[in-house]
């Protein structure tokens, strides 16, 4: 490897401003990045990740934020001294950057060549068709498909694996020394993610340009790293080559962010968090195959709570005022039976149907043909005052609860909200009462009753989010990516809570993720899903070792193993 370094972060320290002054966030962190090599930076939220990626693009806030010790030195220069202009400058040619959501990185307005193209006009002295012939080589180059059609098409025209890959031409356009990717896969599907790692290596290889990938999940990252650094509360507290760091972590928060992640190996009764680490007391018991089998034949015993019988959901579009339908199924004939006290985990790629499936399920999407039993009862033909009391037995737990909650509402209301609804209890003393009762279950407190959305982190959100739905008893919940958008120890918190709730209350679960080391480590049947049809069911551990169909193949290999 050369040893010459391209970046070199010396002592870096970075404040904001806060009620209080200054406070600092990142703390005399140093790092090297030499030439022609990948740098895995892994944290969670709040690590100083990113915050010092974007001091070394210079895009910190300037006026809550501020570089208060330490330096970036870029082939020798220091670029934290640089103007706004021969910032630019820099950021244009030599330093590009992928961003986490492509969709908002990307102007809606418009077409994604004309994006790029803007790129390589503002900082390359080629004539407008030279530029357009290397925004179609760079289309080529990253694999997208019909790069002269998709030269015209608008962002949200094609998929987030593909706007993804756009961004990658834009950042890689002006042939940078070094391009910072910014949780660039977090947000998609486990094969577009293993398209997407493939490509930046292949990239790398051709150009000989350095990156540093960040990312919260270190077995991503050791797929791609030479070299991984690992953050924790605005420290380094470990780096090294990627095998040695990911085989032989040395600091507890390094071990417990591998070992968070469910194994696809060995099911655990509870997975390790981050606290356990801490206090030295991990959790190491196993679910057997033999306590799984013995606690499914009791579940099999009984009449399905659910069944699913020939669904289909066909949407139509009309091309003009005047055109031609299109139908489209987005749920194509699909059957199953849910057991009460069982978890169904549907798995497949975006657009395959399986969050379509969920809200026919919960009726919030009215299926074009087929029966949806509960309890042997067709709810497809209930009317709207028997669909309502319906949704207390049949609750939805959503991807995102900041959304999902008011935010001029404290959440102990919100929790008590759908008690009022469905005249749950007495009156509002005693609906308070059982909210700081599933306030302290899902692992908050009576203080936490007065607070409002923004006061809570990511994970305790997610907490909250699931109080609501338990406050009603319902029988069944479909978590839809409920897990997806929270950092690898904050999941398995979250995980560890779905399934204590599940043995205390008997919940039954249908359970939607992209992710297939979640949905196996939860799930009693895993149904994969593709282009609305039902590839394969059965039993999870049985699909995950033998998996019969060529797509459900695809979708386990794409999973990151860690080197």
């Amino acid at each position: 490897m050369n040893p010459k370094p391209l970046l070199a972060v010396q002592d870096l320290s970075i404040s904001f401003k806060g009620k209080d002054g200054w406070q600092s966030v990142v703390h005399h962190i140093s790092y090297t990045l030499y030439a022609d090599e990948i740098l895995g930076i892994v944290g969670e939220s709040g690590s100083g990740k990113s915050v010092s990626s974007l001091a070394v693009m210079g895009l910190l806030p300037k006026e809550i934020s501020k570089i208060s010790s330490g330096c970036v030195l870029f082939e020798g220069n220091d670029i934290s001294k640089l103007s706004t202009k021969a910032m630019r400058q820099l950021r244009g040619n030599d330093i590009g950057m992928i961003f986490q959501e492509p969709m908002s990185s990307l102007n809606p307005s418009l077409s994604c060549g004309y994006q790029v193209l803007e790129v390589l006009l503002t900082h390359t002295r080629l004539s407008e068709k030279e530029a357009k012939a290397e925004v179609i080589s760079l289309f080529e180059k990253v694999k997208l498909p019909d790069p002269h059609a998709l030269y015209g098409r608008y962002p949200h025209e094609i998929s987030g694996g593909q706007k993804q890959r756009v961004m990658i031409a834009m950042a890689i356009a002006c042939k940078p020394k070094l391009l910072i990717a910014d949780e660039p896969t977090t947000a998609l599907d486990v094969t577009v993610q293993n398209e997407i790692i493939l490509l930046l290596k292949e990239i790398q290889r051709e150009t000989g340009m350095s990156i540093i990938f960040i990312s919260h999940d270190l077995s991503l990252v050791s797929e791609i790293a030479d070299r991984v650094l690992v953050m924790y509360k605005g420290d380094i507290v470990e780096q090294g080559e990627s095998k040695t760091v990911f085989h032989h972590p040395e600091h507890l928060y390094t071990k417990a962010l591998i070992s968070s992640r469910p194994s696809l190996d060995v099911r655990l009764k509870r997975l390790p968090t981050i606290h356990d680490y801490l206090n030295h007391e991990v959790p190491d018991e196993v679910f057997s195959a033999e306590a799984r089998k013995n606690r499914q034949s009791v579940l099999y015993q009984n009449p399905p709570l659910l069944e699913v019988r020939n669904v289909e959901k066909e949407y139509f579009s009309a091309v003009g005022l005047f055109g031609k339908k299109h139908g489209f199924k987005a749920v194509n004939d699909v059957s199953f039976d849910l057991y009460e006290g069982e978890t169904l985990g549907l798995v497949g790629e975006s657009g395959c149907g399986k969050s379509t499936l969920g809200n026919v399920i919960l009726q919030l999407d009215k299926a074009t043909a087929g029966q949806v039993l509960y309890r042997g009862k067709d709810i497809t033909k209930l009317d709207a005052a028997a669909i309502k009391a319906l949704r207390r037995e049949i609750q939805i737990i959503f991807q995102d609860p900041y959304s999902s909650l008011n935010p001029r509402i404290p959440v102990g209301k919100a929790i008590m909200e759908p008690m009022q609804v469905h005249g749950l209890y007495k009156n509002d003393r005693e609906r308070k009462a059982k909210t700081i009762d599933i306030l302290q279950r899902v692992g908050l407190g009576e203080e936490h009753f007065h607070r409002y959305p923004h006061e809570f982190s990511g994970g305790q959100r997610q907490r909250i989010g699931i109080a609501r739905t338990i406050a009603l008893h319902p029988k069944l919940i479909v978590c839809d990516e409920s897990v997806s958008a929270l950092d690898i120890s904050v999941q398995a918190q979250v995980l560890n809570l779905l399934n204590e709730l599940k043995e205390n209350f008997g919940f039954t679960y249908i359970f939607i993720s992209h992710d297939l080391a979640v949905v196996k480590y939860m799930s009693d049947q895993v149904l994969v899903m593709n282009k609305g049809r039902i590839e394969e069911i059965g039993d999870a551990d049985a699909i995950y070792a033998h998996p019969q169909a060529a797509y459900t193949k695809r979708l386990i290999n794409a999973i990151p193993k860690g080197n």
